[in-house]
């Protein structure tokens, strides 16, 4: 049976619940700014009742409070996470590929078309008056300038690779503290939640911290309760289906610089990433998505035009051969002097390479030396240097570049040199490139008449050597092939700029320096179709532009898409767990209410209690 003052109890339960009530309200008001916070609401259920000796059976307890909750739903969380990752992932693209553009922007502007027909246009008018040394230095300063356009183009790239190299840095950093973070806030959510109770902002803190790796890279979650319902949970985040959290522990990721490079035009110490514990971490994973793998593709992407072929080798060989290959043309090819090659599934550096032509095919030959022997017999086995990357990153748009100046600086320089100058000496390159190590400039031409005892061969080079020949002294020219001829060291033969007679106008100067049949041929080039698969030599840089903005486009595109299907999720999962101002100042003034009732009760009982006590006990 109930106490004679059981009504008392009863209004006091309502005072405590509908204060806890009130607090909760307050609680989301002030934070209905704040970034992840979720809606939290009051669980209350009616007492447990007592049986009654009386014909109305049993008698209610007032009201108990189950705990306060958050109104959050799992479904939207893991759909905001994987889109959050595919909007990091396009978003990244899309700033990068943008200032790409804006540099490539310059060949319809006033960068390559104009400076292009600048020297056509000197050109031109040399064809009118080929003794005048004056138009000879005009032709050689425009010519100059475009190659210091492409010098300053392929420079921005190289810093634009950088600044993704740096911020591949960052974000590996940023992914670290993340997790750090999250493994310290589940430690403490474990210690609360043990004792029964339920840590509701410090799981917001967590998942925010998710939201924001979500973005860098494709997570996945899972929560699972540990032991029979102590409060305890095992909760687990794996990046790319690698652990990066596990409970209160964590996995660090580091970087390594690359000590060969993947692609000839590539900076020095482009980073790897790693697992610390030393477990291997894919970047160029299918699966890891987000702004790390933004930031890997556009830094290392060259559309799948790396080198491959096939190796037969044995054991013990410090040489491997390289026939089948998909590069069959000097002016494409794009591998490092000293690399890694993998031959079938084993890396072994090479400390250099020899091209040779196969005369009956017409094929390439690569024979590559190796800092080490092979470990394993290859035969007929894949071979493959640097990696197969399906997206046009900074290495294809500089392969590009240098496909363009070897085509067209061969072509020229193979016209230049049938003509004489105006003291009737043989033309020479009139485009070259600077050697980096000692700053002599290439020759790509025949040999001279004082070098008949060299062996020449066009198609054959070395690279350690950077010439055609193991051993030049420095009084002899530097020859080379066109594949040291890169966007970073194109020039004008430095002869020609100090000394415009040397340019070659004519084949016969003899019968006067009027003559201009060679420059005819010069400018003839920029109109010739057959020279790119393109058309002219404008039409593929063009082509190479419209390229860049298409793909520009395209991630702008998805960007702007992401964010919109993103936006939409967002106000989804707010529908649910975000704070309405409007409903929560309904609920202050319901519970404020529901509050004075519980007063009021415990007041009437006062004064029954005091009828009873104070009036009846005689």
């Amino acid at each position: 049976m109930a106490s004679t003052f059981f009504g008392l109890n009863i209004g006091k339960t309502g005072l405590y619940a509908y204060k806890a009530a009130l607090d909760t309200t307050a609680h989301n008001i002030s934070n209905s700014e704040t970034e992840g916070y979720t809606r939290q609401v009051m669980g209350q259920t009616a007492g447990k009742a007592l049986r009654m000796h009386s014909s109305y059976g049993m008698a209610g307890t007032g009201v108990s409070v189950t705990g306060v909750t958050q109104l959050r739903d799992e479904y939207y969380d893991i759909k905001f996470r994987k889109n959050n990752t595919i909007l990091g992932e396009y978003a990244s693209k899309a700033h990068y590929m943008t200032e790409i553009e804006n540099y490539f922007n310059e060949v319809s502007i006033e960068g390559f078309t104009a400076t292009f027909d600048s020297m056509y246009n000197s050109l031109q008018e040399l064809s009118n008056n080929p003794s005048s040394l004056t138009v000879r230095s005009q032709v050689t300063n425009y010519a100059k300038s475009l190659t210091e356009y492409f010098n300053s183009l392929s420079q921005n790239l190289r810093n634009i690779q950088e600044e993704c190299n740096f911020e591949i840095k960052n974000m590996v950093d940023k992914i670290n503290s993340t997790a750090q973070q999250i493994a310290a806030l589940t430690k403490q959510i474990n210690t609360l939640e043990v004792s029964g109770g339920t840590a509701n902002d410090l799981r917001d803190q967590r998942n925010l911290l998710v939201d924001e790796l979500s973005q860098m890279a494709n997570v996945t979650v899972s929560e699972q309760v540990v032991g029979a319902g102590i409060g305890v949970t095992s909760y687990i985040i794996k990046i790319d289906g690698q652990t990066l959290v596990d409970v209160g522990e964590y996995n660090t990721l580091q970087v390594i610089p690359r000590e060969k490079k993947h692609n000839q035009n590539d900076i020095d110490g482009l980073y790897d990433v790693a697992w610390s514990n030393g477990q291997i971490f894919n970047l160029g994973s299918h699966n890891l998505g987000g702004a790390l793998k933004a930031l890997y593709e556009v830094r290392d992407g060259n559309n799948r035009h790396n080198l491959q072929g096939r190796v037969s080798a044995v054991a013990g060989d410090n040489y491997v051969t390289l026939t089948d290959t998909n590069i069959n043309d000097i002016e494409k090819l794009n591998i490092p002097e000293t690399g890694v090659i993998t031959v079938g599934n084993m890396n072994y550096e090479y400390v250099g390479f020899e091209v040779i032509m196969d005369e009956d095919t017409g094929s390439f030959i690569y024979r590559f030396e190796l800092e080490e022997h092979l470990w394993t017999d290859a035969i007929d086995t894949n071979a493959s240097i640097g990696e197969s990357i399906n997206y046009k990153g900074i290495p294809y748009y500089m392969d590009q570049m240098n496909v363009f100046i070897r085509t067209y600086a061969k072509a020229f320089n193979e016209i230049h040199r049938t003509g004489r100058d105006l003291n009737n000496n043989p033309g020479i390159d009139f485009f070259t490139a600077t050697n980096k190590v000692n700053g002599r400039e290439y020759v790509f031409g025949p040999l001279a008449e004082s070098d008949d005892h060299y062996y020449y061969d066009y198609n054959t080079f070395n690279s350690q050597t950077g010439s055609f020949f193991e051993d030049v002294p420095e009084d002899r020219p530097l020859y080379g092939s066109y594949y040291f001829l890169t966007a970073e060291n194109f020039t004008v033969n430095s002869q020609l700029t100090y000394n415009p007679s040397r340019l070659a106008a004519a084949t016969d100067v003899l019968n006067g320096v009027d003559n201009n049949d060679v420059v005819q041929a010069l400018i003839a080039l920029k109109t010739d179709k057959t020279m790119f698969g393109q058309g002219e030599p404008g039409g593929f840089m063009n082509t190479l532009v419209a390229d860049i903005g298409i793909d520009t486009k395209k991630a702008n595109n998805f960007s702007i898409s992401q964010e919109n299907i993103l936006r939409a999720i967002s106000n989804q999962k707010l529908s649910i767990s975000g704070v309405d101002i409007d409903e929560e100042a309904m609920n202050l003034v319901r519970f404020q209410n529901a509050y004075n009732l519980s007063a009021k009760v415990i007041s009437v009982m006062d004064e029954i209690y005091d009828k009873l006590i104070n009036y009846m006990g005689v």
